[in-house]
């Protein structure tokens, strides 16, 4: 049995019939390297031979009798492969757009809670000899870095010997109910005697971020901190996805990045910001003020994690009501070291630590009510997260993975996620919505590009 960490409750107790919980990740694969006859069937069995190296896959949810604690994991379940991979099509002629309408598709089903929590889809179809793996995984399961390990476990790469360990197959029996409120009392004691010292980090943390705040002058340009603005973006989320994915060069980003002397995180938020922009102009009318956005932090970057979520997020203020490029791209990344300030004066583990004290009941009583209301979201208008991928290509039974795509889940009031990941000379955006916000979700991805254009004709740099 393994245990639920705060951000895990969190993230399985915040499910709603319109809010999913559910991260993707999409592998583009070019089958004309394929060892054999490029098949449903022989994923499947390339699948099977690679389950030992992806643990996370088998584990199940077991409720504590009574509710008296969390739920568990109970490792090594019983996986049935034939409900949990699936064949599907991409529409005809097997192109981005109509890929992107699969993966959305995709997106806006939840998982089945009394299964392992995950689904794979293999899709024939695309143009070019090439199919896409689209994985479907539980929030609650595995953060963005976990994910990324675990889809590396999935592939095989250049540098690594083929793992020739045996399938696990010891599936285990429930735990009885003894067994479940033994470790309940148990997990029970150990939080007690650590809340003295949660408590007194908490203060800390809270009390060093006042300080440094009351320092700091206050910035026209930066939003202010709990108060988002109202945009087209806020409002109660739809049940349906869309989703739409493009590819950047990543050598042009890190050459950009370079010459203005930001981070590649920074140059992403801006190019995000400046995206933004250009659909607030074209929805709402107007971007006469900084939105927030909420962006992901990872506290355990391990290549060996595959499970769980550490994570805490920052809230950094994105000024999509300036039009100038270079001007976008130095507010950002003041408002992104600010962000990092305040989330190390906090404490990165603080949050996570102090949710491992909140009863699941009140989570899903309030994420309840939140998911139901027309009031947009409090404390961000977006996501815009940036996950650092593999820099090799990697393979699956020869064939090489020529794209990768990731995006997380929507939250409450809030009706976008931008993820970007970055693989081998890629950089990938990820636009999920729901499905009433956008005309077409490429609107964004198409404005990001151009944002990015933008930035480096800015920076006298070539647009390629």
């Amino acid at each position: 049995m393994k245990q639920l960490s705060g951000w895990d409750v969190l993230l399985l107790n915040s499910e709603t019939p319109n809010v999913h919980q559910h991260t993707l990740k999409v592998a583009v694969v070019d089958t004309s390297a394929f060892e054999g006859e490029p098949s449903f069937e022989a994923f499947c069995e390339t699948l099977r031979g690679r389950m030992h190296l992806l643990e996370p896959l088998r584990y199940e949810l077991v409720d504590v009798p009574l509710h008296l604690h969390r739920p568990m994991w109970r490792e090594n379940a019983d996986v049935d492969l034939g409900y949990h991979v699936r064949q599907v099509r991409v529409s005809a002629p097997g192109g981005r757009r109509e890929l992107d309408a699969l993966i959305g598709e995709i997106a806006g089903t939840a998982l089945d809670r009394s299964r392992p929590l995950w689904e794979l889809y293999y899709a024939e179809g695309l143009a070019n000899n090439r199919v896409a793996v689209i994985g479907k995984v539980h929030h609650a399961l595995a953060d963005g870095v976990a994910s990324a390990n675990l889809m590396a476990r999935a592939m095989e790469w250049p540098d690594l010997v083929p793992d020739s360990g045996p399938v696990a197959g010891d599936t285990r029996g429930e735990p009885s109910a003894v067994e479940l409120i033994r470790d309940a009392a148990r997990d029970h004691a150990r939080k007690l005697t650590e809340l003295p010292d949660v408590l007194k980090d908490g203060a800390l943390g809270i009390h060093r971020l006042r300080r440094r705040s009351r320092q700091r002058r206050d910035n026209p340009d930066l939003a202010h901190q709990f108060h988002p603005p109202p945009t087209f973006l806020n409002h109660r989320l739809s049940p349906a996805r869309s989703f739409a994915g493009a590819t950047l060069s990543l050598a042009e980003a890190k050459e950009t990045s370079r010459r203005l002397g930001v981070t590649i995180n920074d140059l992403v938020l801006a190019t995000a910001a400046g995206g933004l922009r250009e659909l607030l102009l074209a929805y709402d009318g107007h971007a006469d003020e900084p939105i927030i956005a909420s962006v992901p932090a990872a506290t355990d970057i391990s290549r060996d994690r595959i499970t769980g979520n550490a994570l805490s997020t920052m809230l950094v203020s994105l000024p999509v009501h300036v039009d100038d490029p270079l001007e976008q791209v130095r507010l950002t990344s003041l408002a992104a070291g600010i962000a990092k300030e305040n989330h190390d004066l906090l404490g990165p583990a603080t949050v996570g630590r102090s949710l491992e004290y909140v009863p699941p009941t009140v989570l899903r009583t309030v994420f309840g009510w939140t998911s139901r209301r027309r009031a947009p979201n409090q404390l961000f208008n977006v996501i815009v997260s940036n996950v650092p991928g593999p820099r090799q290509w990697g393979r699956i039974a020869g064939a090489v993975v020529s794209e990768i795509y990731s995006v997380g889940p929507l939250a409450a009031g809030s009706a976008m996620n931008v993820t970007v990941w970055s693989y081998v000379d890629q950089l990938s955006f990820s636009v999920l919505s729901d499905g009433e916000t956008l005309a077409d979700t490429h609107e964004a991805t198409d404005a990001m590009v151009r944002a990015f254009g933008r930035i480096r004709t800015a920076a006298g740099l070539t647009v390629g």
